[in-house]
């Protein structure tokens, strides 16, 4: 962290539980830190490019918007397409998180992760049957875990300037 300066950790500081909820958040942010909102942006775009941001972007309650059925898809694909599987798959518009993952044999044999969200249950198992469709012989198996409660979702945070 030490690439921050003073003026990148108060950006942290005020925007780690999210970018406040009105038409200018950028120009909350500003008027908050004592900056302006053109310097929020260029140092959060410069940030992300840095990698010290990883994204920008919402982060909705899928229960509070009509999404009741949530499942994190799982498939045991060969190594050797994963990532052109991975690029297809999460460039669906019914995909919110699409990553590999390393496979722990013999229990856990799934390399790509695929997150899914429907109002009920058949509608991510459509979902996940036209996944299904896409890697086709590709996977050797699949399986499907449906979220049981909502986890805390969080991204970078700082603690105050003592970190």
């Amino acid at each position: 962290m030490d690439r921050l300066d003073d003026i990148d950790r108060r950006i942290v500081l005020a925007t780690q539980a999210g970018l406040p909820l009105t038409p200018h958040p950028y120009h909350a942010v500003a008027e908050q830190i004592g900056t302006t909102p053109d310097e929020v942006m260029h140092r959060m775009q410069r940030m992300h490019k840095e990698g010290i941001i990883r994204r920008i972007g919402a982060v909705p309650n899928h229960y509070a918007i009509g999404y009741r059925a949530n499942a994190m898809a799982v498939w045991d694909v060969d190594d050797a397409c994963v990532d052109e599987l991975g690029m297809l798959i999460g460039s669906l518009p019914f995909v919110s998180h699409c990553y590999r993952r390393m496979r722990r044999p013999p229990l856990w044999p799934y390399s790509l992760f695929v997150m899914v969200h429907g109002t009920n249950r058949a509608e991510v198992e459509e979902k996940v049957a036209h996944i299904g469709a896409l890697i086709g012989a590709a996977a050797r198996a699949h399986a499907v875990l449906y979220s049981k409660r909502i986890l805390k979702k969080a991204g970078l945070r700082l603690n105050g300037g003592n970190e």
